[in-house]
């Protein structure tokens, strides 16, 4: 049986690896790619509390995937902005190394 510590490791391991790429990585993207996969780390935490906390009547409290929904939402969000801005700034700089870009002056 999977218990609630199980998803937390998981979800520990996933937010590890997206917090070590956002540190160590010097591409943009990546960057990127990591902070999305420390929002879906995230994610999963509040999706297992959720399913592991029995109401009254028996069933789990669905309150916390509501809210997953709306943090999926502000990272598709996030993406599309991040994305634009990213485009943007290789067409102005040929490069996507943060190291290269030191100011938002074009």
């Amino acid at each position: 049986m999977i218990t609630l510590g199980d998803y937390l490791v998981v979800s520990a391991i996933l937010f590890t690896i997206g917090f070590a790429g956002v540190i160590l990585r010097r591409n943009l993207i990546v960057i990127l790619m990591s902070l999305e996969l420390m929002l879906n780390a995230a994610n999963l935490s509040l999706v297992a509390f959720s399913r592991f906390r029995v109401g009254a009547n028996g069933l789990p409290d669905y309150d916390a995937q509501v809210f997953v929904f709306f943090v999926i939402t502000v990272a598709a969000a996030e993406v599309a902005v991040g994305l634009a801005l990213l485009v943007s700034l290789y067409r102005a700089r040929q490069t996507t190394d943060v190291s290269d870009i030191t100011s938002l002056k074009f």
